[in-house]
């Protein structure tokens, strides 16, 4: 039995010790003073710089959020912007401490990337948008159309499984960047952009007759959209993880960014948990007590970001549909802070 014990005890010491050595990026993080944070090159609602240089987004409301909770301070955000090549080696090289754009969860990225995603910010799917003067009301009507799409991304895949599904033909032309892809698309190389249906409304304000073009009713994949870390940390997976889960809670709870503070002095226990007067749960993910009214503070709950970066309160105005809470007819669900 001592042996057995000593065992034990010498496997949970190496365990503690290898957790430790791993859990460096928060540390990382809090010397160098700001979040590096892995962003699009620009996609209006999720990603995008103003003529100044200030940065919006909903992607960009998650590294104001993870700065928030560790700095108390949500512009202490350093943010490069990715192509979807270069995106996934820029988090492997330790340039960003987390990639928040529009990235698409599937079992290949999780797998053999060495990267870890946090949650889901947004549920996708991808469509396509067509000039209204082509006069087509259905992606089934795109046989032997001319596709813009951008490499390096899981459009391409999806593209190809669509059009073999229903027996039509296709021809691409691809463009490294989003930029590209729809510029092409504007002048006419192309009869169609396709992307995350997202990236449809929020790219067709780029255009210059927006209301020329129509986003098709179809769907044609499933595009969990969410931010990825390196793998090895769990100390820092569970931050951003949680970073998401704080801003769901928060909507659900009723929790905004103007009273949070009212909330916090209210006796109820679920409340007090969250909002940090009860319990260590903010310590256990390297915070405060109070990491929560932090983000909330600064950020807002998910839905505030969500409104206003891509909902009704913004040039996008996208239907909450899959991205309401779950107990409104939606799929945003947080684990209990308890």
């Amino acid at each position: 039995m001592k042996r057995v014990t000593l065992a034990l005890t010498f496997a949970l010491a190496a365990g503690l010790t290898a957790q430790a050595a791993d859990a460096q990026t928060l540390k990382t993080v809090k010397e160098r003073g700001v979040l590096s944070c892995g962003v699009s090159q620009g996609l209006p609602g999720f990603s995008s710089p103003d003529d100044k240089g200030n940065w919006t987004g909903l992607d960009v409301d998650v590294c104001r959020a993870i700065a928030a909770a560790i700095f108390n301070d949500p512009t202490k955000v350093k943010y490069v912007p990715t192509s979807a090549k270069d995106r996934f080696t820029a988090l492997q090289s330790g340039e960003i401490d987390v990639l928040s754009r529009n990235t698409t969860w599937t079992i290949s990225r999780d797998t053999s990337l060495g990267a870890n995603f946090t949650g889901v910010t947004y549920y996708d799917g991808q469509g396509f948008m067509v000039k209204k003067s082509l006069k087509v009301n259905s992606a089934l009507e795109l046989n032997s159309a001319s596709v813009c799409v951008q490499t390096g991304t899981t459009t391409e895949q999806n593209l190809a499984d669509y059009f073999k599904a229903n027996n039509m033909k296709y021809e691409v032309i691809a463009f490294g960047t989003n930029d590209e892809t729809i510029k092409a698309y504007e002048a006419g190389r192309c009869d169609v952009f396709t992307t995350d249906q997202s990236g449809l409304y929020a790219n067709r304000l780029k255009l210059a007759n927006p209301n020329d073009h129509m986003v098709l009713p179809e769907i044609i994949s499933k595009e969990p959209l969410g931010p990825m870390v390196r793998h090895g940390d769990d100390q820092w997976f569970d931050l951003v993880k949680w970073t998401l889960f704080a801003m769901v809670t928060a909507e659900e709870l009723g929790i905004t960014s103007k009273n949070v503070d009212e909330k916090a002095k209210i006796e109820n226990p679920e409340l007090k948990r969250v909002l940090g007067t009860d319990g260590n749960f903010g310590e256990q993910l390297g915070l405060t007590k109070d990491w929560v009214v932090r983000i909330v503070k600064a950020v807002g709950n998910y839905g505030e970001s969500f409104d206003r970066n891509v909902g009704a309160g913004s040039p996008l105005a996208i239907n909450r549909g899959l991205n309401n809470l779950w107990n409104k007819g939606g799929l945003q669900y947080a684990p209990p802070i308890r």
